[in-house]
């Protein structure tokens, strides 16, 4: 093969294990021992790559690896929902929650539409094509799901059928022509806890 891309998803939170959205704050201390312990098994890449969020800065740094910031593996942007519970947003908004649900191209939290999210994660995947070795990209469950769909050619609608856990390994193989999907949720042990309402 000509290259390979290593997805890792970003260590859980307090906001993602309540199944709020995600917010911009440090991962949880078991997930930072269990990226810790993943040290040993971690393949050796060319290059790292990290969002720039802190729970994924932070889970480069349990992996003890050196990361460059990729803007493009930027989590989604859930705008003013970021931080709060889906249930409660339901409850004040479900107008806005029902148009989120249906329609990738809806942004109702002023946050960033998933077709967005789709856009960035398909521009990192043909530019990557071009590089040869093993990229490794320490991410989240929205880029992933993204990525995951980009190669298979499926449609947006059908990223709430796929759950990325927090930690888990998602390996895509390219001949320089393609991607191809090698392996999904591989977990790095029993990781527990939720990714979030975005998986739903």
């Amino acid at each position: 093969m000509h290259g390979r891309l290593t997805m890792i998803c970003s260590g859980i939170t307090m906001a993602t294990k309540h199944g709020a959205f995600p917010a911009d704050e440090p991962i949880e201390a078991k997930s930072l021992a269990l990226a810790a312990a993943m040290r040993a098994t971690l393949p050796h890449a060319d290059r790292v790559w990290t969002a720039p969020a802190l729970r994924a800065r932070q889970t480069a740094e349990a992996l003890a690896v050196q990361a460059s910031v990729e803007p493009l593996l930027a989590d989604q942007d859930f705008g003013r929902w970021a931080g709060r519970s889906l249930e409660g947003i339901q409850e004040a908004e479900p107008e806005a929650v029902a148009a989120w649900m249906a329609d990738p191209d809806a942004a109702p939290h002023g946050g960033e539409a998933l077709a967005d999210v789709a856009g960035r994660a398909s521009r990192l995947l043909e530019d990557l094509i071009r590089e040869r070795g093993h990229t490794i990209a320490l991410t989240h469950a929205s880029v992933i799901r993204t990525a995951i769909l980009h190669v298979l050619g499926a449609p947006l609608a059908a990223s709430r059928k796929i759950d990325i856990e927090p930690l888990s390994i998602t390996d895509f193989r390219s001949d320089g022509r393609r991607w191809v999907l090698r392996a999904c949720g591989i977990p790095a042990s029993a990781s527990g806890g939720r990714t979030g309402p975005s998986r739903k």
